[in-house]
Order: C-alpha cells, then structure tokens, then sequence
C-alpha cells in the first residue's frame, strides 16, 4: 500500500462524500449553534456540553446527567453541565463539535475518520475495542446461508459506511469473498428491519442492540464467526481540551466510573434507565438492554477499561480507514496514524492518563 496523506477536503465535499446527509447533518449545522461554552483561548470554564446518542437514557452519561450511583459530574468539574440530545448518531456530534456547540461526546472509529477529513477540531481523549461479538448477521430461521461463503449471490442488507460494514468486508474476506461477490442493499437499520421482515433480503448485519431485539421478535438465526473490528473513543473539541485538560480528564474519568457501575449493577442500572424512559416501556427491549448489559456486548462495554490512545486502537481505526477508501465510502485516503499520534495530544494524553490512575 502506497504511503497516506492526509487529505485536504471541504466540509461540504467530505461529509456529502460519506453519505451523511441521510443522518440529519443538515439540521445540525451552523444555524442555530451557540458559541463554545469552553471558554476559547483559555477564558474560565463556564459550563461543559456533553452531546448524548439518541435519547441519551441508558448509558454511562445517563448516570452522570441524573446523579445516579452517587455521582456529581458538576461537583467534580466546578461548573453546570449541560446534556443536548437527539444526535441518531456520533457522526453528527462531530459536525455539532466543528460548529462549537458540543465539547465531548462517544465517537465511533467511523465518526474520528470523518472528522479528521473533514477537519473538524476534535482531540481524542480516549479509546477502547468494541466487543468482537456486538455484531451480528441475521438470517431467516432455517435458511440455507449458514455462512460466510453462502452469502455469495445474496441480498445483504447494511447500513454503508457504519461497523457494521466493516465486520460485513472482514467476514466476506474469511470465506475468500468481496462486497462485489453479494448482493450489497444498503438500508438504514429502520428500513433493514423491514426488509428483513418481509423476506426482501436475504441477510442483514447490524449490531446490538439492534441486532438481538431483532432476532428474538422475528425469531430469526445468526451466522456464526461474526466479528467486530471496530474502536470506540470519547472526544473533546479543541478548545475544551486544550485549555481545559484537567476537565476533559475528569470527565473520562467519570464516564469510565459510570461504566463499571452499570457493569457491577446491572438489574438497578436497567431498572434506572426504565424510570426514565430508557426503553419506551417495552419490556423486551429492556430485556435485552440487561442481558446484553450481563455478556458485555454493548458500545459502551469496553469503556469501563479504556485508556488513552494506544498503538492498537490507531492501527484498527487505519485499516478501517483505508478499507473504507478502497470501497469508495470515503472520497480520499486518511492518514488516520500521522493524526493520531500527533504530538499535540501529549499533554491532554498525560493528563488523562493520570486521572485514570485513580
């Protein structure tokens, strides 16, 4: 593989480029953004905006925003904390970053790459793998596919340019495939489900807990060998974390903390999320939510073990990258390495560091 550079790319032609009108980038431009509560060129902390996915009731900032399990994220940072909610994804928190609305947030390897490209000033505090089974492809009970290799010449169904594209490219290459050997559809999660339902594909791979809640109320089966590759990472704007080090790393801290209170107290973590609308009184989802909460195979289950960025998590997010350049998600090659190591992270990375020593 020839050496990466980074790209020079437009906000416009970068994020049109990865599809991402189709997750509401639009709404969350410049309109209606205020100012970077971080305080830019190190003015005094005023307030922290901690961006949440989705509806933001049944994950580690779910703790942190209603002072669950005894924690004070206000107390401990000195300042109030505000919550905004309604990104369907993380990609959308990072074009909320680039126009100074948020200050941290959960980030997806996908959503980093992105970022970098498309030059939005985030600073990557810390990073985790996601758990190698939190993926899955579904397909009808008592179908003739049963694995990787009978996928060639089917209808997949999959939403482009997410993990689970990557674990769909790294499972097609186990049985010698490529995406051109199947039938690729691509389908928001939404309209998969529908799909699937209706016998209009003949497989779909999504993750959990999309995954499981969909394979118990359409009592379909899984393929088997199904891995995740991807990493995870939490992510301050720049101004936030460069003027601000301390916060940012108290801040992970916390995060990390509220994890491995969810993990130890599963039953009183769900039945939290419930109280607050987690689930939307579906008693399967929260069902599912806690066994899957039990097997650790969530998004958030590694970040009770994360820690700043490592060799690891930079050498999985590259091959994500270039996998992605070469199936034409991303218009050009991300020189997601050089950035990654760059060494303006130090300090931020030294201080979190010494904050998860705690």
């Amino acid at each position: 593989m020839s050496p990466l550079t980074t790209p020079t790319l437009s906000r416009r032609g970068f994020f049109k480029a990865t599809g991402a009108g189709l997750l509401g980038l639009t709404a969350l431009s410049l309109a209606g953004c205020g100012t970077d509560a971080a305080a830019a060129d190190g003015g005094p902390l005023t307030t922290v905006r901690y961006a949440l996915i989705g509806d933001g009731n049944a994950e580690p900032g779910t703790l942190l925003r209603n002072n669950i399990g005894g924690f004070d994220l206000s107390g401990d940072l000195g300042v109030p904390v505000e919550w905004p909610t309604g990104f369907p994804a993380s990609l959308p928190v990072m074009e909320a970053i680039k126009s100074g609305s948020v200050d941290f947030s959960f980030a997806t390897a996908t959503a980093v790459i992105y970022a970098i490209g498309g030059g939005v000033p985030i600073v990557p505090l810390v990073a985790y793998p996601l758990p190698s089974n939190e993926v899955e492809v579904l397909v009808p009970k008592g179908s003739d596919i049963r694995s990787a290799a009978d996928l060639k010449g089917r209808k997949v169904a999959d939403h482009r340019g997410t993990t689970g594209t990557y674990s769909l490219v790294k499972y097609l290459e186990s049985a010698g495939l490529t995406i051109d050997d199947i039938e690729y559809v691509n389908l928001t999660a939404a309209d998969a489900e529908a799909a699937f339902a209706q016998g209009k594909v003949d497989a779909w791979i999504t993750w959990q807990p999309t995954a499981e809640l969909a394979r118990r109320k359409h009592d379909a089966a899984t393929l088997p060998d199904v891995k995740t590759y991807d990493y995870a990472f939490f992510v301050a704007s720049e101004s936030f974390a460069n003027n601000h080090p301390e916060a940012a790393a108290t801040l992970v801290r916390n995060v990390r903390d509220a994890q491995r209170w969810i993990e130890a107290n599963p039953e009183g973590a769900v039945a939290e999320f419930t109280r607050l609308g987690g689930f939307g009184g579906n008693e399967l989802e929260a069902q599912v939510y806690l066994d899957l909460v039990k097997s650790g195979r969530l998004s958030y289950s590694g970040a009770g073990q994360f820690t700043s960025v490592g060799a690891d998590a930079i050498a999985g997010t590259q091959d994500l990258a270039d996998n992605f350049h070469r199936l034409g998600i991303y218009p050009e090659q991300v020189d997601v390495t050089s950035w990654l190591q760059d060494s303006r992270f130090d300090s931020i990375k030294s201080a979190v560091d010494q904050e998860l020593a705690k």
